[in-house]
């Protein structure tokens, strides 16, 4: 039998951390490996693919064409470690707030998985959602958690809890988060500077 659930939805990325954890790990690359230098022609045709299609995905590929394997292993512990700083400081006690509220408490993030799990693994959220990357090729998505797929990635959750998601609540900097801020009974727009509300 379904059970209808109320849950508040957090954004990542200029929500509860400053800067852009794909960024930040994009510049540790840069900073220790030359691999990403030798691609330089592919990360900027990427940029460029983003300004003329920011929902596409082959850019998004395409700018990150030097990950490998190795790099996610040896690099993403690191970044990870130096990221967690960026948190703005009322994060961790918003997320405990609201679960201490009764809601079920949910990050979805367009973030890939081998950065965001460990990102928030202290904040104790019912879910994590976030980009699946291929483990072989982790350049290449299997699903891009961005969008309009936050929300079907919060409604497979769902189905498989065999809940019936109330969005009492969602947290977000970005207009590309509309979709998941649509179905919120409140949007709490973030100011992705200062970590303030707007």
């Amino acid at each position: 039998m379904l059970q209808k659930k109320d849950i508040v939805v957090f954004d990542f990325d200029g929500t509860l951390s400053a800067s852009d954890s794909n960024l930040e790990f994009f510049k540790y690359c840069f900073k220790h490996s030359i691999r990403p230098w030798l691609f330089l022609p592919f990360v900027i045709a990427g940029i460029i693919g983003a300004r003329l299609n920011h929902g596409g995905l082959w850019w998004r590929e395409t700018i990150r064409d030097f990950i490998t394997p190795k790099m996610v292993r040896d690099f993403a512990k690191d970044c990870i470690k130096i990221h967690k700083k960026n948190r703005f400081g009322w994060a961790a006690e918003q997320v405990a707030k609201e679960k201490a509220a009764g809601n079920k408490v949910v990050l979805i993030s367009a973030s890939p998985d081998y950065l965001i799990p460990e990102l928030v693994d202290d904040m104790k959220f019912d879910a994590i959602m976030c980009s699946k990357m291929n483990k072989e090729r982790p350049w290449k998505y299997e699903f891009l958690c961005w969008g309009k797929n936050k929300v079907i990635a919060l409604d497979n959750w769902a189905r498989e809890k065999k809940y019936i998601p109330n969005v009492v609540r969602a947290y977000s900097d970005s207009k590309y988060d509309m979709p998941i801020m649509e179905i919120a009974k409140e949007q709490v727009w973030i100011d992705n500077k200062t970590g303030l509300r707007k």
